[in-house]
Formats: C-alpha cells, sequence, structure tokens
C-alpha cells in the first residue's frame, strides 16, 4: 500500500474517484473489490466507505462525474454548423468509450437495471437534446416538439450503437461516428424548413 496521505475531504474524494476511474476502466465491473480501490489508493477500507458506502455508489458518483466531464466537452455553438458541433461531441464521448470501455459496459449492460446508474445517463441525454434544440432552427412550439422527440430516440440509439460497437467493432471510430451524424440529419431534414446540414451528403 503507497504512504498515506493527508488531504482534505474534498481532494481525498476527488482521489479516490481517480484511482477508482482507472481500476474500472481496466477491469469488467464484477473484478473490481473495493479493497483493490482502498489500497491502490493508499487508505484504508473504513476511509474509502465513509465515502462512498458501496461499490455501486462508488462507480454512480464516478460515472456522474465522467457525464459532467462529456457534456463540457460537447459544446453548441451557433457560430458552427450543426455537423460540426456533432461531430465534436460525437468524437469526444466515442474517445471516451474506447478508453473506459468497462466503465461504459458495466454502465449500460450490468447496471442496466440500476435506476441511479440510468438516471445519470437519462440526465446526460435530456441536457445533452436540450443544447441540440438550443441551436437549431425552430419556428415554433410544434416544430420544437417534434424534433425533440426525434433527438430524444437519435440519443438512444447512438448510445445503444456505440454501446454495441465496444463489443465487437464492426466499422471503424469515424465510420461510427459518421453513421450517428447521418443519420440525425436525415432525422431532422423533413422536419425543418430549412436544411440543418446542407454540406453532408443527402
Amino acid at each position: 500500500m503507497p504512504p498515506r496521505q493527508r488531504l482534505s475531504p474534498a481532494d481525498r474524494r476527488a482521489q479516490l474517484l481517480a484511482t477508482a476511474a482507472r481500476l474500472f476502466a481496466a477491469r469488467p465491473y464484477d473484478e473490481v473489490l473495493m479493497e483493490d480501490v482502498a489500497e491502490q489508493a493508499g487508505v484504508s477500507r473504513a476511509l474509502l466507505y465513509r465515502h462512498f458506502p458501496s461499490k455501486r455508489d462508488l462507480f454512480a458518483a464516478l460515472y456522474r462525474e465522467a457525464a459532467g466531464q462529456l457534456l463540457a466537452k460537447t459544446r453548441f455553438d451557433p457560430a458552427d454548423t450543426l455537423v460540426e458541433q456533432l461531430v465534436e461531441g460525437l468524437d469526444a464521448h466515442i474517445e471516451y468509450f474506447a478508453e473506459n470501455r468497462n466503465t461504459v459496459l458495466a454502465a449500460n449492460r450490468v447496471l442496466a437495471g440500476d435506476r441511479l446508474i440510468q438516471t445519470i445517463i437519462a440526465d446526460e441525454l435530456d441536457a445533452l437534446r436540450e443544447r441540440l434544440l438550443g441551436v437549431l432552427p425552430l419556428t415554433d412550439d410544434a416544430t420544437r416538439a417534434a424534433v425533440s422527440g426525434v433527438l430524444k430516440s437519435w440519443l438512444v440509439f447512438v448510445q445503444v450503437l456505440c454501446v454495441d460497437w465496444l463489443t465487437e467493432k464492426t466499422c471503424t471510430r469515424t465510420e461510427l461516428r459518421d453513421v450517428c451524424v447521418g443519420a440525425v440529419v436525415g432525422a431532422l431534414r423533413p422536419l425543418l424548413a430549412e436544411d440543418p446540414a446542407p454540406e453532408w451528403p443527402h
């Protein structure tokens, strides 16, 4: 066990989450033990459990933090084209998924029935949908409602497709991203008065 350091509660929590992030990324969820996290962090199990009462609580805190970081990397700026913004956001998500395969599979498969984990995922998807609605040319409430429904379904499609891709990489990252972009552009075109992505092929 590494020598124990004196840290503030906030710094200790951050250290524990960083340690957990490495372990959950490296191993399947069931193979990560709280004892391993404590040992790697150089703390007692009692201290770890004071911050996180269970492995599920630790994982939830980690995944909530990751979702927040991905939202921060997914900017939507009306000055850029829709495709540019989609590409940037999807690249950030796919990169995280690829680098943290075991973590993503744990959240979407192992813990698929866990209400807390699924709420974290749903909250991120809702935030992404609201950001997209904010940069699309929506002329009235009816159009907004229709587009919102399409975006909600598209985000779930992207989530499922990317998780499946982690299990069996049937295409490249670029192809995966472009499938996702093409799907939403094609779905939005019939609903909007102006083409949301004139540079994207029909």
